[in-house]
């Protein structure tokens, strides 16, 4: 069956922008987005800092990646197979968290303190450089059947 949804990134006014189509739908798919729980600050005019309540994880198992304006971060926790519970209440699990990040957002820093993982961003600024564009004669060329 060929997938006939209407896409609004199909339009010709959204040139180049199919992998931020791909970006939405793979973090529209993300599986329990409650946990663990965390906080978004805006920290300064151009600063961001995402922070995740980990008790119980311990750096070594925290792993962090930027790819395509995505900010993943990755958590293992390993149970201690010695233990007798009577209770558990605190359950070990893994997570996977998904932020997208806007263009020109830059992962500055990240910092794990009293069980509080704390990721700093920062925004770069545009200057707001404007480019122009030169025009060619008016000869007429032959358009080129692929651009590289």
């Amino acid at each position: 069956m060929v997938d006939e949804r209407v896409s609004l990134f199909s339009s010709p006014l959204f040139l180049g922008f199919d992998h931020f189509e791909r970006l939405v739908d793979s973090i529209s798919k993300a599986q329990d987005n409650s946990y663990p729980p965390y906080n978004i600050e805006q920290i300064g005019e151009h600063g961001f800092r995402i922070t995740l309540a980990l008790a119980g994880f311990q750096k070594e198992n925290i792993r962090i990646s930027v790819e395509s304006n995505q900010l993943t971060i990755r958590g293992k926790q390993e149970a201690n197979p010695n233990a007798v519970y009577i209770y558990r209440g605190i359950a070990t699990r893994q997570f996977v968290k998904t932020f997208v990040l806007a263009d020109g957002m830059e992962v500055k820093s990240a910092d794990f303190d009293n069980g509080l993982l704390h990721v700093n961003l920062l925004r770069i600024t545009n200057s707001g450089n404007v480019r122009v564009i030169e025009i060619n004669s008016s000869e007429l060329k032959k358009i080129p059947q692929r651009i590289e």
